[in-house]
């Protein structure tokens, strides 16, 4: 049987506001356990949450971005269960009345390119972290991300791959970290995703029971994972079985999703409205300030370096993916006379594949963008070639100096003169008589010979556009 694979992302991106969403105490990652759960996180008798405006101005600005309707009047509730990393009792969450309505994504795949429904973005507190393999007979709690500010972003089901799936996933991971409202950062947990996938046969519109797969950190375990639950759906159903509505948990070291519980409902959390927090109102002010206040968005930046930098749609796509790369990029061709392309492909060429094998993030590159633009300069005037510029890149990269240093150290400053060049050219035509016969019989390949043996004979440092020329006024 042709089955078709449904998806639908919850994605949780962490607010990245100094303090939390109804507390004082930081946010800040990597503290001493328990150090920042103050008197509001761990709900003790007596304490009331005060709602940290700036959440509310981060989560317009997604609504904005996403073309949703924002909901002017938005209600918390609260949603309980009872779990050691949550010890009030209850999570501070958003149901009926959430800040952001609905609004749309497109994404793109295999050159295609469809609209994701966005279902939704409410505002909630994050829960303390369980840790399970600190002690042999015990489970460790940590409650420093208690009351941590999350949006959490719901898609309608309109996925039909693991592929689309993780499109959608980057372009929202892409945007909030344009917005400057999340670092998405996914090792340390502020970027996280659920994934409900189900599966029915192609044609059918009915959905089919669909499983959870619990806090996904990375692009790669999101694709594994879809994959091995849909497969897993497959065999069961192929097999006369039917699918348990569950949430199931990816295992990235055994490539497995395995079972947590049973899937719950709204109903069973019993949601009511907070009784210690008051409707937001969101004013017309605000909303209009918060619109001026947009920044380019990932799309809008794209559209301007294919018209403004004539880059290929590929190439604008690559360096627009990421806030921090389109900055670094930006920052590099800002420089008078730079090469825009030529800086292009050295970003998306040479630099990101140092930056993938050392594991390092463009913001710490230890090649600046200033210094790649005069290496990136020092090509385009001849003075080296993009031969020679690869090992010039590696010994910036090494901390040897910048571009010019470099190359006045090593000597690697190309030669252009052409009376030395053509002398060089004579020589190696003179002791090579056979095959400036297969040249002239009409083998116009061997022409790459006799421009490695020159290139031999200066150590790389010729200008290859000047030793084609001569080679060919000369065997002509």
């Amino acid at each position: 049987m042709n089955w078709e694979t449904v998806i639908g992302l919850e994605i949780h991106a962490q607010l990245n506001t100094k303090s939390k969403i109804f507390s004082s105490a930081s946010t800040e990652y990597g503290a001493k356990p328990n150090s920042q759960a103050c008197a509001v996180d761990l709900g003790l008798p007596g304490v009331l949450p005060v709602l940290n405006k700036e959440v509310v101005s981060k989560a317009i600005k997604f609504g904005l971005a996403v073309k949703a309707k924002i909901n002017q009047r938005n209600i918390f509730d609260r949603k309980n269960y009872f779990y050691p990393d949550l010890p009030k009792g209850y999570q501070i969450s958003q149901l009926d009345w959430p800040i952001v309505g609905e609004g749309q994504i497109e994404i793109s795949v295999d050159n295609n390119t469809k609209v994701i429904g966005v279902t939704r973005a409410h505002l909630e507190e994050d829960a303390g972290k369980s840790i399970h393999d600190l002690y042999d007979e015990y489970t460790a709690v940590d409650l420093n991300r208690a009351g941590t500010p999350l949006l959490e972003i719901v898609s309608e089901p309109d996925m039909r791959s693991a592929k689309e799936a993780v499109s959608y996933a980057k372009k929202i991971h892409e945007l909030v970290q344009y917005l400057d409202i999340c670092d998405g950062n996914m090792q340390e947990g502020s970027f996280r995703c659920d994934a409900n996938v189900s599966i029915r046969p192609a044609g059918d519109n009915k959905l089919g029971t669909r499983a959870e797969l619990k806090n996904i950190n990375s692009f790669k375990f999101l694709e594994r994972a879809i994959n091995l639950e849909v497969d897993r759906q497959q065999d069961i159903l192929e097999d006369g079985g039917e699918i348990v509505q569950e949430t199931r948990l990816y295992d990235s070291i055994k490539n497995e999703t395995r079972s947590m519980r049973s899937k719950e409902e709204a109903n069973d959390y019993r949601y009511f409205p907070d009784p210690d927090l008051l409707p937001v109102e969101i004013s017309d002010e605000l909303m209009s300030q918060i619109m001026t206040e947009l920044p380019e968005l990932p799309s809008e930046k794209k559209a301007r370096y294919i018209s403004e930098f004539e880059l290929s749609e590929y190439d604008a796509g690559v360096l627009t993916s990421q806030k921090s790369l389109a900055d670094y990029f930006e920052k590099a061709v800002s420089i008078s006379n730079t090469n825009v392309k030529l800086c292009a492909n050295w970003i998306m060429g040479d630099l990101l594949a140092a930056l993938n094998k050392e594991q390092v993030d463009i913001t710490n590159s230890p090649i600046c963008a200033e210094d790649l633009s005069l290496l990136v300069s020092r090509i385009d005037d001849d003075t080296i070639s993009g031969k020679i510029a690869k090992d010039v890149f590696k010994s910036m990269w090494n901390g040897e100096g910048s571009a010019d240093e470099v190359i006045k150290e090593k000597g690697l400053k190309q030669i252009t003169d052409s009376s030395e060049i053509e002398s060089i050219i004579d020589s190696i035509i003179a002791a090579n008589a056979p095959q400036v016969e297969q040249f002239k019989s009409g083998n116009e390949k061997i022409i790459g010979f006799f421009v490695g043996q020159a290139m031999k004979a200066t150590g790389g440092k010729a200008n290859p556009k000047q030793v084609n020329e001569l080679l060919r006024k000369k065997l002509t």
